[in-house]
């Protein structure tokens, strides 16, 4: 996507979008609607207004995919830097001009066909793989259409799908173009090469202080501690009330009378099953069966080995006629039902979990749990007044937490919410939030409280700050050393190529090059532009290779992270009959949209746009008041 926005951005369009833009983040305070166009409009092409509404959830739908690449939602602001408005209203217009354009040609869809085309759209078909009508506008209202706007967005794109496909499909491929694609993919090169590592070089020296201390300062940003805040936290949370909570055995035994008509549990067995797939196995069950045999006998008797189908309850069994056979049978005992293309198979039950009411030992332990959620629910927001009060009053968690029975956690923290594990299982969002809060924090504040996901809240003290800083040499001289050594190495290996290719300039044969460091040039099979699926030759190395003809030399890093030397000693080209169809099919649907893309910017410049500037900067919440 940001090649895409990169590309329009260099286009004519989006040049003078990108300046009606810029003028109005300048400040020059544009008041009048540019051309005439009403306040809800953003742009108008082809006589058809593009509503605030329309490039709203068109660019909401862009900054969304950009954020998932840049792993954030950008501001207003890196949205224009990224050409986001540029991006969307070109797609808009574009659309709009194409769909006039095909309406002027008759080109439309039937309601039938309509209807046809959004009951076969997978998004809007319910738990039974059909279309449901409640899932249908549940997706529109999830995406901001009413069906109106979503029925009439559906007809457009038809309309164009019906121009693109009326005017473009079949255009003839050039043969030039077969070729191309046929010498970019089929193309080999045969080269000689050798490896270069570190170890064909003699060692570094040892480093002295002073080189050390030289490389720390230039390097010292790689040498840092991160800043660290201890603090003091308290939770307040229903859980955490509930487990200062006391519930009487007496309390228990009156809400289990009270609610033990509600207080069952489901019937589950321990099912397994023996796939009988021959006529001599199906009578040996049988027979077993009329013998009054257990499946312990048979399984003996067979050597046939059981399927464990685990600890269910009927409704869990998706198969019925399974369901119906082991909720039958006493424990141990089998039955023989149909299996898959005329096999059979023996089903039987090992364990059975009686089903009823739960005795008063058994409902105890979550009957004690909800009696104490129960009161801490009651108490939450009496405590929260509480513990604000004497927040205010800057008592320390550490007092607050013994005064009410809750437990305060200390904890360092650094600008990592991995730092925030010993919190247990928050939400990502939560987690951030508290990190965000505690490293804008001061020494000496009262710190707000962070109200977290399901009711909680969060309280913090800062009891202190260690501040980032420069590691001295003396508490990273291992770090650093083998920093040190690691470039100097890396300094010398680049240096060594360098002069080994100015050799191979200065017409010296490449194996004598190869010798001069005592290496062996290697003769490689053809080799794609893929390289040849190991680490030495591998994608990068290949691409190097693919940078010159015959008698190319060069060199490049491979997966060790050596350099690999290379001279080009033969071309195989690629052959237009050897393309698959998937290759064809590419070329063919590549030059179709090569062609329609230029029809449609052409339909579009045509058409002419009008921009209304202060309803852009106003949805894209731009400032346009003067600075």
């Amino acid at each position: 996507m940001l090649d895409g926005l990169r590309k329009i951005s260099s286009t004519w369009f989006g040049k003078i979008l990108g300046l009606f833009l810029i003028v109005g983040l300048a400040g020059f305070g544009i008041s009048n609607v540019i051309l005439q166009l009403g306040t809800e409009t953003v742009a108008s092409v082809s006589g058809v207004d593009i509503s605030t509404r329309d490039f709203q959830r068109a660019y909401n739908a862009q900054l969304n995919s950009l954020g998932q690449q840049i792993g954030r939602t950008p501001s207003a602001e890196e949205a224009v830097s990224f050409g986001i408005p540029g991006l969307v209203l070109a797609r808009l217009t574009a659309e709009n001009a194409i769909s006039v354009y095909g309406q002027t040609l008759g080109l439309g869809v039937s309601e039938e066909r309509l209807a046809k085309m959004i009951q076969g759209d997978t998004s809007f078909q319910g738990t039974l793989g059909s279309f449901d009508p409640a899932m249908f506008r549940q997706v529109l209202n999830q995406q901001g259409y009413t069906e109106a706007e979503y029925l009439d967005l559906q007809t457009r794109t038809a309309r164009r799908q019906q121009l693109a496909t009326g005017l473009f499909a079949g255009s003839p491929v050039p043969q030039a173009a077969d070729e191309l694609t046929a010498r970019y993919i089929g193309d080999k090169r045969n080269v000689d090469y050798f490896v270069l590592s570190a170890a064909a070089l003699p060692p570094v020296a040892v480093p002295t202080d002073a080189e050390l201390e030289t490389y720390l300062k230039d390097n010292q940003k790689s040498f840092r501690t991160e800043e660290t805040r201890t603090i003091d936290v308290l939770v307040l949370s229903a859980d955490a009330i509930a487990a200062t909570k006391t519930v009487a055995d007496a309390d228990v035994a009156a809400e289990y009378e009270r609610t033990k008509a509600s207080l069952t549990k489901v019937e589950k067995r321990t099912i397994k099953q023996v796939a009988l797939a021959t006529a001599d196995q199906i009578k040996a069950f049988e027979d077993g069966k009329a013998g009054g045999k257990k499946i312990g006998q048979m399984l003996a008797e067979t050597a046939l080995p059981f399927q464990d189908l685990g600890t269910l309850a009927k409704t869990d069994v998706p198969d019925s006629a399974l369901a119906d056979a082991a909720f039958g049978l006493a424990v141990d005992d089998f039955v023989i039902i149909d299996g898959v293309a005329g096999a059979k198979r023996a089903i039987t039950v090992s364990a059975i979990e009686p089903g009823g009411v739960l005795s008063l030992e058994e409902a105890t332990p979550d009957i004690r749990k909800a009696l104490a959620l129960k009161a801490a629910r009651a108490d939450y927001g009496d405590l929260q007044d509480q513990i604000e009060e004497l927040r205010a009053a800057f008592k320390p968690l550490a007092d607050i937490g013994t005064r009410f029975g809750l437990v305060p956690q200390t904890l360092t923290v650094k600008d990592d919410v991995a730092t925030l594990a010993p919190l247990g299982a928050l939400a990502e969002a939560d987690l951030t939030k508290i990190k965000t809060t505690v490293m804008g924090a001061k020494e000496g504040d009262l710190t707000p409280a962070v109200p977290l996901a399901g009711n909680s809240y969060l309280w913090f003290d800062l009891k202190a700050i260690e501040p980032a800083r420069d590691q001295t040499l003396a508490e990273v001289k291992d770090a650093v050393t083998k920093a040190w050594t690691d470039q100097q190495t890396a300094d010398a290996l680049s240096a060594k190529v360098t002069a080994l290719l100015e050799q191979l300039k200065a017409g010296t044969a490449f194996a004598d090059v190869a010798t001069s460091v005592n290496q062996v040039p290697q003769l490689s099979p053809p080799l794609g532009r893929n390289g040849d699926g190991t680490a030495v030759l591998n994608t990068q190395v290949a691409e190097a290779i693919f940078a010159g003809g015959e008698g190319y030399f060069g060199s490049a890093m491979n997966g060790d992270g050596d350099h690999v030397l290379f001279q080009v000693t033969g071309i195989v080209p690629g052959s237009v009959d050897a393309l698959t169809s998937e290759n064809k099919t590419f070329v063919e649907n590549s030059l179709r949209d090569t062609l329609y893309a230029d029809f449609v910017t052409g339909v579009r410049d045509e058409a002419g746009i009008r921009i209304n500037q202060q309803a852009l900067s106003k949805v894209l919440g731009l400032d346009q008041t003067g600075q």
